[in-house]
């Protein structure tokens, strides 16, 4: 959340991560907690601007909480979002640039990251049901969650802050706190509340394009004047960074920290796909939680971490999860030169879960909630993960 600034002159790119390195470093040098007498001066300075917050509820240490740089609602959240169809989209948003997708009661909108990288949050309506659709530049996680919590809709802004990196929510119905890696309410009136997380997968634009050509999408007229296109944190996915931005202590060394996985927790098992390990089998049949699910991996989608401009961006590919289960049989996915098969029944089957043609034309796969994260950040909130790796 803290903002590189492009209206002042670019800094060379490695000499700026070299700083941001060096930077973290220090930070994750740090003690993990601060004296225990800081607690109290840290609330006491939070409840000027958070009077109706109740910190005396919270369900994980205070002072893991860091502030980003921006005030309250810094960053923007879009609380009107207006929407276009995709041949005006494609005058701004190129085929192979990331959007998130949700779909609902016959409503499919592609949310791009080009626009949720300045505003963080977007409180939506699909079909009708609440959604808030969130976006934390730092850990690259993109996800999507009902936003009715005890039969009242709430409606999400960005405090500011950050807890092992990610973005902290705030619900301007109560002002409790909320994480947004995981959904949960961790300061304030509704903590241990859970937001029930909405299967919302990452793909490019033209893959949303091709399965929902009536589909709608997340317009730049947002009343902000941003520069949407750009990257305000231009280098921030390099692989080579070792030490993610404010993360408090050395991440998970089973994984590189930057490196992108697919998540996902199923029956209290949580796992990771590393798209590495995912790259070089295209398609995972996999048992989580006891669910059988597919982890697929395809090229084609850009990082919007990576240039100055997303269009141009390297393509980093994209991660997808959806069960096996299809009219009562369970099927086994493979890639066949760079189609997507099942192997019972021969169907090609595309990104979003649709059957394109075969036997099972016409059948969608069910979609399984799960993110694409930095490894960094789904492991600092879920240490207990497993790592997959390719045979």
């Amino acid at each position: 959340m803290l903002r590189y600034k492009p209206t002042l002159p670019a800094l060379p790119t490695q000499w700026a991560l070299t700083v941001l390195q060096g930077l973290a470093v220090l930070l994750a040098a740090l003690p993990v907690t601060l004296p225990a007498q800081d607690t109290a001066q840290l609330t006491r300075v939070w409840q000027q601007e958070w009077p109706r917050t109740d910190f005396s509820r919270h369900a994980v240490d205070l002072r893991e909480i860091v502030s980003g740089g921006p005030p309250k609602d810094g960053i923007p959240p879009i609380d009107k979002p207006a929407f276009v169809s995709p041949v005006e989209a494609d005058r701004w948003l190129a085929a192979d640039e990331p959007v998130l997708v949700f779909a609902h009661a016959g409503d499919a909108r592609a949310y791009p990251l080009q626009i949720l990288i300045w505003h963080e949050i977007v409180n939506d309506v699909v079909g009708d049901r609440p959604v808030a659709v969130t976006f934390c530049p730092l850990c690259n996680s993109a996800l999507v969650f009902d936003r009715r919590v005890q039969a009242k809709v709430l409606d999400f802004g960005t405090t500011g802050k950050l807890r092992h990196s990610d973005l902290v929510m705030w619900d301007r119905q109560t002002e409790s706190w909320w994480q947004q890696l995981t959904g949960e309410a961790i300061v304030g009136e509704l903590m241990g509340t859970r937001l029930t997380a909405l299967p919302a997968p990452l793909v490019a634009y033209g893959t949303f394009r091709t399965a929902y050509p009536q589909g709608r999408v997340l317009s730049r007229d947002t009343g902000r004047q941003r520069d949407y296109g750009s990257n305000p944190y231009v280098g921030y996915d390099n692989p080579a960074i070792r030490q993610p931005f404010l993360l408090r202590g050395a991440p998970d060394g089973r994984v590189p920290a930057m490196e992108r996985v697919v998540a996902l927790e199923l029956g209290g098992e949580a796992k990771a796909y590393p798209y590495g390990e995912l790259a070089k089998v295209g398609a995972v049949n996999d048992r989580v939680g006891g669910l059988d699910v597919v982890v697929l991996h395809r090229s084609g989608t850009r990082s919007a971490l990576d240039g100055h401009a997303i269009a141009t961006s390297r393509d980093v590919g994209t991660g997808a999860v959806f069960e096996r289960a299809v009219q009562g049989r369970t099927l086994t996915f493979e890639l066949r030169e760079g189609a997507l098969l099942d192997r019972e029944t021969g169907t090609r089957w595309s990104l979003l879960g649709q059957a394109l043609d075969g036997p099972l034309q016409g059948q969608r796969l069910t979609p399984v909630v799960h993110g694409n994260h930095f490894a960094f950040a789904w492991l600092a909130f879920r240490p207990q993960s497993a790592i997959y790796r390719a045979p």
